[in-house]
């Protein structure tokens, strides 16, 4: 479904990403771990078109979409929760959930596709009219990605969304991205939480300063020992 292939990105003078490749296949779930400042962000920033590549490209389905704007490539069946949510907080719930539609002009599918996030995240349907500023971190991570399923996407990129969350919350938030995916929703997921993250995907990608030191099958990464040093804890 998605291939990165070789791309270069920079802030300025500073080069976040020094050919980074990765291959995404179509339902599955791929994990991106590393450290902070190993280019996991960048990377997803770079497929939504966020941030311009200088080398390499990015295919979609089949077509390149590095020099699309933001919002073709939303057209195009891809959306990305960002890390630390980014919800309107002076907006209700539902609103914030309008908004991710904002591409969309089909009302009735708009109008189903509000109930299956409400049937997912049955707590944001209780607080629909309430302002996002007055819902927890867990409820607002739960919006941040209703409101990306909101456009109907066919690839879900997930930044950190385990970020400032409880373990319980952490779970069921993981839950209901396995279920998401169930429903044939590709999901690309850069987390710091490597178990959790290794837990649900079928393979991963290691970053360390913008290259990819490791890819391998889940299970695979899941045993070796670098990456259990670093990343796993044991």
């Amino acid at each position: 479904m998605l291939k990165v292939n070789e791309i270069f990105a920079s802030y300025g003078p500073v080069v976040a990403l020094r050919g980074i490749s990765l291959h995404v296949p179509e339902g599955g779930i791929v994990s991106i771990l590393g450290a902070n400042g190993a280019g996991k962000s960048s990377t997803l920033r770079a497929i939504s078109g966020l941030v311009r590549i200088s080398r390499g490209s990015i295919e979609f389905m089949g077509q390149r979409i590095d020099h699309l704007p933001p919002e073709n490539i939303v057209q195009k069946g891809i959306s990305q929760v960002p890390e630390g949510r980014l919800i309107f907080g002076e907006l209700s719930v539902e609103e914030n959930l309008r908004l991710g539609a904002y591409t969309r002009r089909d009302g009735g599918g708009i109008k189903k596709d509000m109930q299956l996030v409400y049937d997912y995240f049955p707590v944001l349907a209780e607080r629909r009219k309430q302002t996002a500023l007055t819902l927890s971190g867990g409820e607002q991570q739960m919006l941040a990605i209703g409101r990306a399923l909101m456009a109907r996407p066919r690839l879900l990129l997930l930044d950190e969304p385990s970020l400032g969350l409880a373990p319980l919350v952490t779970r069921e938030i993981f839950k209901i991205i396995r279920a998401i995916n169930g429903e044939g929703v590709t999901v690309l997921l850069v987390e710091q939480n490597a178990r959790l993250a290794l837990g649900i995907a079928q393979f991963g990608y290691v970053l360390e300063t913008g290259v990819v030191a490791l890819s391998d099958t889940s299970e695979s990464l899941r045993e070796n020992e670098d990456v259990r040093r670093s990343y796993l804890g044991y």
